[in-house]
């Protein structure tokens, strides 16, 4: 995992700067560090982007004492898994990554809202696509036999036309990560599972605006 310590630098010392380390954090690979809207996406929110370039299900497991050390989370969005299988991996074993990361945020933050973001399909990865369908499957199963405000936020059916292939509107030009178009799509779909799981936002609690979740 040595070559991921200059982002893990990045993001320690990101952690350090931020005046209020009270938020809904987003954690996890490219797909999380790109999103550039992030924070005025979910305003109200205090949204933490602590996304890492290349990160697997499986470096976040492993860096994520380190990364959050410091942090009062009030809820967890993740992104990741998408690079475990273009490394190889095979689903079950980005599963196994899944319930070590969720063991890990219920052994540091208890019982707080975590949305597990669906790998999305893309071009780039198409030859894996069973292998994103399946991953997606066996993590939503294992969400659906919990109720410790664990939820599976599907966008994989909403990025696919009629025909099931990637809708080409929603990505950059090299095929596998999202552009603006896409992001206004996970920022509604997110928002949607939120309301339906009952996420929302107190009032502010502190001068800096601190949030809370109930979920």
């Amino acid at each position: 995992m040595f070559w991921y310590e200059e982002e893990i630098k990045n993001l320690e010392n990101k952690r350090d700067r931020l005046q209020n380390k009270e938020g809904l954090v987003f954690f996890g690979s490219s797909s999380i560090r790109l999103w550039k809207t992030l924070e005025s996406d979910f305003n109200g929110f205090n949204a933490i982007n602590m996304g890492f370039g290349g990160s697997t299900l499986a470096a976040c497991t492993w860096f994520f004492k380190r990364i959050m050390t410091g942090l009062q989370p009030t809820g967890f969005v993740i992104y990741a898994g998408d690079n475990d299988l273009g490394d190889g991996r095979h689903p079950e074993e980005v599963y196994i990554c899944f319930k070590q990361l969720v063991t890990q945020i219920r052994e540091e933050f208890g019982n707080i809202p975590i949305g597990f973001i669906s790998v999305k399909p893309s071009f780039a990865r198409w030859h894996l696509n069973d292998s994103i369908r399946f991953t997606n499957q066996i993590i939503e199963q294992e969400i659906r036999l919990h109720e410790d405000h664990l939820f599976f936020i599907n966008v994989y059916n909403h990025m696919i036309d009629e025909s099931g292939l990637p809708v080409g509107t929603f990505f950059l030009s090299e095929g596998l990560h999202i552009n603006d178009s896409g992001y206004a799509l996970w920022k509604t779909i997110i928002l949607e599972q939120f309301e339906k799981y009952g996420v929302s936002v107190n009032q502010p609690q502190t001068d800096h605006g601190t949030v809370s979740l109930l979920i």
